[in-house]
């Protein structure tokens, strides 16, 4: 009981951290305005996630998995746009 508990919890945290980086993405994606974005925080935030994937796997788990798939996706999106939009 104690771990399903635990994992919820996770799920919750997963939830809601990953959630709170979406409408960044959606505003950019819109707007096409990527000026308050800074490439290298990206590229460091982007290496924090995929780190964070490599590590959910090697535990197993879902909670840090589930986050950080959608999460470096999100990430990888904006740095896209801020290389293609960043242009002008």
């Amino acid at each position: 009981m104690q771990d399903d508990f635990i994992e919820i919890i996770g799920f919750i945290a997963a939830i809601l951290t990953t959630a709170a980086f979406l409408p960044q993405v959606y505003k950019t994606w819109k707007t096409k305005d990527v000026s308050s974005l800074s490439l290298p925080m990206l590229l460091i935030f982007f290496i924090g996630v995929f780190s964070w994937l490599i590590y959910g796997f090697l535990k197993n788990s879902p909670p840090i998995i589930f986050a950080n798939s959608i999460t470096i996706v999100s990430a990888f999106l904006l740095m896209y746009y801020k290389i293609r939009y960043g242009k002008k």
